[in-house]
């Protein structure tokens, strides 16, 4: 069985031209035209690390050439592997398949591998509501939670800390919907998660805390939840085994090792020619907001 949680700091991400541009020669090119598309500068370098750090755990985890690795997404926008990995009748049986999924909020992208099972990975930053009250915003978001689940939100003193046990559910849940693949069509109050009583640290993932499904405990989903920093919280969901005998083997959770960008292309090779346009186009979108703040501070 396989294992493997990675994280890569996009927000203090600064790239260079020659970096930007080796980066978008090693995805697909309809992943870099869909990145150009974006309009701000952080949700473009999110999802080129995203698109990386899926390439760099096909290739290093399953043995896959970097230029053979086709990758595509469900109808729901999950990634998978197009073309699986072809094993010879004479290798013994076939290895359990790898699940893979990313995550990009805040000022990290995150991924979660694992082979055998269902995986779903979400990362959420604790933030204060942009245009409302903490009252509000909780207000708005009622039925997205089930009556338990926001009295172990609300019994937070402090609302920062309410606003984190928020977030901690928010990712919970996420992480169960993206591991499922069924996206926003899914009632989230037919999941309940009942947490760990441990605090969560930066050191170790846990996985105390249970997901009861339409109202009964379901033992075959597994939660590990972690922090990456003290505002990023990441949960884990691991679903169940493909064989029902792997799940005493399920390796112990592991906290997310933090990527370099010189670890993120180790193993990149490219696919496409140059674009130069693509670091013009991107370099606009970087340079946007110091001239929004030079144009306002003119006024």
């Amino acid at each position: 069985m396989g294992s493997v949680r990675w994280a890569f700091r996009c927000g203090s991400w600064t790239p260079t031209r020659s970096d930007w541009l080796f980066a978008a020669r090693c995805i697909q090119r309809e992943e870099k035209d869909r990145i150009g598309q974006f309009v701000f500068a952080k949700d473009a370098k999110s999802a080129m690390a995203g698109r990386l750090l899926l390439r760099k755990c096909v290739y290093e985890r399953m043995g896959i050439p970097w230029s053979e690795i086709r990758l595509e997404r469900s109808p729901r926008g999950k990634p998978y592997l197009a073309a699986p990995l072809k094993v010879s009748p004479d290798s013994g049986p076939e290895p359990p398949a790898w699940s893979f999924n990313v995550s990009h909020q805040g000022d990290y992208a995150v991924l979660a591998a694992e082979q055998g099972v269902q995986v779903g990975v979400d990362i959420m930053k604790t933030t204060m509501p942009g245009s409302s009250s903490v009252p509000e915003f909780f207000r708005i978001m009622t039925r997205q939670f089930t009556a338990y689940e926001w009295s172990v939100i609300q019994s937070g003193g402090l609302e920062h800390q309410q606003l984190a046990a928020f977030y901690r559910h928010w990712a919970l849940k996420e992480s169960f919907i993206k591991a499922i693949g069924t996206g926003l069509g899914f009632n989230l109050q037919r999941v309940e998660f009942h947490l760990s009583s441990e605090p969560l640290t930066h050191k170790h993932a846990l996985r105390q805390t249970k997901m009861h499904l339409d109202e009964e405990e379901d033992d075959d989903w597994v939660f590990e939840e972690s922090l990456l920093d003290t505002d990023h919280h990441v949960a884990v969901a691991l679903g169940p085994a493909d064989n029902a005998r792997l799940r005493p083997s399920l390796p112990p959770p592991t906290s997310f090792t933090l990527l370099s960008f010189r670890d993120l292309i180790a193993s990149a090779s490219p696919l496409t020619e140059e674009d130069p346009a693509c670091w013009d186009s991107f370099k606009m979108k970087a340079e946007a907001p110091q001239r929004q703040r030079e144009t306002h501070s003119s006024k």
